[in-house]
């Protein structure tokens, strides 16, 4: 069962990386975060931290969508770690909670732009006042850094998946060498037990 759990972990492991590695070749701009199944994943919890965070105020409640879309992978990296005990599940929530970060780039890169289609079908300059990161880097008066907020976005989820990518390679090394040595001991077998002639009936 523990050989069975370990190689379950190792092609989950190899299909992360194979996958993260697409996306760590990308860029704000590149079709393969927006196109990718993992938007689909997020844009539920974006969605809700509008509400979420809505009764904090206008500018917090359009913040939260972001807010929300990272602040869920983060809190599933600490409770596997801490509440679980699972090192390698925590891991896996790393590499979301990457992914997350590389999402929300293309967003902060259309900030002045406005030509990504919006839930809905629209673009921030159809309808004004719709486009998150167009009001959040107007209000703070950082328009003009959306593409270098967006690439240091990026750059952060790509750090991540790298750090996804060793400390879980780490984790399988260390359970693959586990069961070698659970399995050589089982080999060796515990020698039979034979009373001596000193010691008493």
């Amino acid at each position: 069962m523990e050989r069975t759990w370990f190689y379950g972990r190792l092609i989950l492991y190899l299909f992360l990386v194979g996958w993260g590695v697409r996306f760590i070749a990308g860029n704000p701009d590149a079709p393969v975060v927006l196109n990718s199944f993992m938007h689909n994943v997020n844009l539920p919890t974006h969605e809700a931290g509008h509400v979420v965070f809505g009764v904090f105020g206008w500018f917090i409640g359009v913040l939260g969508g972001t807010l929300m879309q990272l602040l869920i992978p983060l809190l599933f990296v600490i409770a596997f770690l801490v509440k679980e005990k699972n090192s390698f599940g925590s891991a896996v929530c790393l590499w979301w909670f990457g992914q997350n970060f590389m999402d929300i780039a293309p967003y902060i890169a259309d900030a002045r732009a406005q030509r990504l289609l919006l839930l809905g079908g629209v673009t921030g300059k159809d309808a004004p006042g719709y486009h998150d990161w167009n009001n959040i880097l107007g209000h703070l008066g950082w328009l003009e850094k959306d593409q270098l907020i967006a690439s240091i976005s990026y750059d952060i989820g790509r750090f991540l998946m790298v750090a996804m990518f060793l400390w879980g390679g780490y984790l399988l090394l260390v359970q693959f060498n586990a069961l070698n040595r659970a399995e050589e001991g089982d080999e060796s077998g515990v020698e039979e037990y034979t009373p001596t002639d000193a010691e008493p009936d």
